[in-house]
């Protein structure tokens, strides 16, 4: 059984790989000189993909990974299904399907903010995506989607994991936070998650806008007196929301504050703005870049055993 991964999973489909004890191959992927993608399995993993379950790890993020993701599911289902025809004439042209075994493990869901319609005539882009990648594939894993929800009524099985546990290791390994935050409301669940496995206390910032350019941010029971605090978000975009919460906790007293993410996404840049705020920043390897020290791939292990099992499917 085997992982492939697109040009962007390829540290956390080792990860991967590793976890579940399969064998790891990168799909070939590259741009033709008009920009158009263009991806390709190997022929000597063919019969490796015909062989059991395939998990394919790819990003949809930025938007060239929503199409080299499409192509990847639609050549290997293609493979599994006996459809070999190719323009060279290179037997075998036709094989006898193998069922269902396709899963798609999405370490980062692109689009997964855009998950409500906040005026008429918006699309809501976050279910856009899930149900066009669900149409190509088994099952389906997302690791930490922003909102789980809008990914509820999709017509294949899903799986969506959370890294909160290795997440939550890495910080007591090498922060030894004795407080946690939450940046807001929607990332309770996570931040509470991760201070109750350290065994620390814990709170969140409550968001209030001034007007369209001003947030203040207020903590609710807030008690950060000489200790060092973890701010813990599903993702860092610009790090603003971050930066703003550090400077809080430190009027609060706070002797020491470090921000972990499942996703980097580190945008505008965001690593050097965060470094004059907090004394570390932690995130997972869904995302490849100089901050993803935490692995993702046991979270998305967990996650394909578990498709695997409501397909019926043996994972071993």
């Amino acid at each position: 059984m085997v992982v492939v991964s697109s040009s962007s999973g390829r540290t956390i489909g080792d990860e991967l790989a590793a976890s579940l004890g399969w064998t790891h191959v990168h799909a070939e992927a590259r741009r033709f000189p008009d920009t158009e993608g263009y991806v390709r399995l190997p022929e000597e993993h063919v019969a490796a993909v015909r062989d059991g379950p395939v998990v394919v790890v790819s990003n949809t993020f930025p938007d060239a990974g929503i199409v080299e993701t499409l192509l990847l599911l639609d050549l290997l289902r293609d493979i599994r299904e006996g459809r070999m025809e190719n323009l060279r004439g290179i037997e075998p042209q036709r094989l006898g399907s193998v069922g269902p075994g396709l899963i798609l493990a999405v370490p980062y869901f692109g689009y997964a903010r855009q998950d409500k319609r906040f005026k008429p005539g918006e699309a809501i882009s976050a279910r856009a995506i899930g149900r066009l990648l669900a149409a190509h594939c088994d099952g389906l894993v997302v690791l930490d989607l922003h909102a789980p929800a809008v990914l509820n009524d999709l017509d294949v099985p899903v799986a969506f994991a959370s890294a909160m546990p290795e997440l939550a290791t890495h910080l007591q390994n090498t922060v030894c936070p004795d407080f946690i935050l939450s940046p807001d409301k929607g990332a309770i669940d996570r931040a509470s998650a991760v201070a109750a496995s350290i065994g620390c206390g814990f709170s969140y910032l409550e968001k209030t806008r001034i007007d369209a350019h001003t947030i203040v941010h207020k903590a609710k029971d807030l008690d950060v007196e000489g200790r060092v605090v973890a701010i813990v978000d599903d993702m860092i975009a610009t790090g603003g929301t971050i930066c703003r919460a550090a400077d809080a906790l430190r009027s609060q007293g706070a002797v020491a504050v470090h921000a972990a993410c499942s996703h980097g996404l580190f945008t505008g840049g965001a690593v050097n703005r965060l470094s004059s705020h907090v004394d570390g920043v932690h995130a997972t390897s869904s995302l490849p870049n100089r901050r993803a020290v935490i692995p993702g791939g046991p979270a998305i292990a967990r996650g394909v055993r578990s498709v695997l099992s409501l397909l019926d499917l043996d994972a071993s």
